[in-house]
């Protein structure tokens, strides 16, 4: 049986301690690079579907503010739904700004990005990826990513376009 576990919030922002960044580091960078790639590029699946717990979920959020849209999907939904179209068309998203919140094994990142078709164009969109990622004994891990672009949300605050 599952037992609901009640969440506790605080109030400050609680910083990533210096002996956990590069970890923390070198998985959002690792999210971005597997994903990112030129148009007939396989994307390494493996590598991808390893940066996951394996119940996580990825969800996109569409339509404006108060009318919001979701389509959840797990690491194997979200590669059958992706895959073709970052093979046929390419795709480069790269972190612009980071905001992260730390306490114990979990870590809650807001990760503001820019999104390409070639490396070189300029972007066509940016968003917000909200990671929760667990450290575990192989390292930190990806439990839930939820984004939404501001073709969609509206223009991205201040705060979230700023390192912090």
């Amino acid at each position: 049986m599952i037992h609901a576990l009640p969440l506790c919030l605080w109030a400050a922002a609680l910083t990533t301690p210096p002996q956990e960044a590069s970890s923390l580091d070198a998985a959002v960078l690792q999210l971005y690079s597997s994903i990112s790639g030129p148009a007939g590029k396989e994307r390494d699946w493996k590598a991808f579907k390893d940066m996951f717990l394996p119940e996580a979920r990825l969800t996109v959020t569409t339509g404006e503010e108060g009318k919001g849209l979701t389509m959840p999907l797990d690491v194997q939904g979200y590669i059958e739904r992706a895959g073709p179209f970052l093979m046929e068309n390419g795709f480069f998203e790269k972190e612009v700004a980071r905001r992260t919140e730390h306490y114990g094994n979990m870590a809650h990142v807001w990760s503001t990005y820019e999104s390409r078709m070639k490396e070189e164009d300029a972007p066509f969109d940016r968003g917000i990826n909200s990671i929760l990622m667990i450290k575990t004994e192989h390292g930190w891990k990806i439990a839930n990513i939820c984004w939404t672009s501001e073709r969609t949300a509206g223009a991205i605050p201040e705060k979230y376009l700023k390192g912090g």
